[in-house]
């Protein structure tokens, strides 16, 4: 295997944006627990900060849409925060910061392809953010949230209104009926059921989905209706 070559630790403060004063919390949220001898150093790890940093950034970005978008009702703004803070999300802009090369893992999980791994570099994302708000506060934090975060705010990655919404204003907006949602099976046992629901529009072949509740399976066949007309794109992550 060749050899990692990494960069100075000063390129991800500069593309993060931040130069911190302890660089121990650097340290910490940049170290996997697989790269500590045991379960006593787990504190010198990331898993803290990055409990802490889930709670910074939705602060963050929440406080950052409601800025952004003054009209908008709390359920879209609620989409909006979900799709921002998911892990993949996370996971995109640690690799823009190019986190990679500073992750400090263990011998396998680095032969497996962790400095690639959307949950660890999803996780480290947060650690970092937590680390810069410990290091200098809240207004920092928010700082280096809102430069990696502003364009994605701006330029949602994913549909912002529920598949079933989205599927009724397409009908609607064609002249058709109201969708009607078919129950085709329901297996398994009575405390974890699987549904079979069929979506109905007028003039058009239906889209069945699976889920673990009616609901979940109707809003699975609306969107499998949807990316199958073209209408959303189908989902990669």
């Amino acid at each position: 295997m060749p050899r990692l070559v990494k960069p100075p630790i000063a390129d991800l403060e500069a593309t993060m944006g931040h130069v911190f004063k302890d660089r121990l919390l650097l340290n910490r949220a940049l170290t996997h627990v697989s790269a500590v001898p045991s379960d006593a150093a787990r504190s010198e790890t990331y898993q803290r900060l990055e409990f802490l940093g889930d709670r910074v950034l939705g602060l963050a970005i929440s406080d950052m849409l409601c800025a952004a978008f003054p009209q908008a009702a709390e359920g879209e703004l609620s989409r909006r925060l979900a799709d921002l803070v998911r892990k993949e999300s996370c996971a995109e802009v640690a690799v823009e910061w190019g986190v990679g090369p500073h992750l400090k893992l263990g011998d396998g999980e680095a032969q497996t392809g962790g400095r690639k791994k959307v949950a660890i570099l999803g996780d480290v994302c947060e650690a970092l953010i937590a680390a810069v708000f410990l290091d200098a506060g809240f207004d920092t934090a928010r700082e280096v949230v809102a430069k990696a975060w502003t364009a994605r705010m701006h330029a949602p990655r994913r549909p912002l209104r529920d598949p079933k919404t989205a599927l009724q204003e397409w009908a609607q907006a064609r002249g058709k009926p109201t969708p009607v949602y078919r129950e085709i099976s329901r297996t398994g046992p009575a405390h974890a059921p699987v549904f079979v629901i069929a979506v109905e529009v007028e003039d058009l072949s239906p889209a069945e989905a699976t889920g673990a509740s009616k609901r979940i399976a109707e809003q699975s066949a609306a969107q499998v209706f949807l990316e199958r007309e073209g209408v959303w794109e189908k989902a990669t992550a």
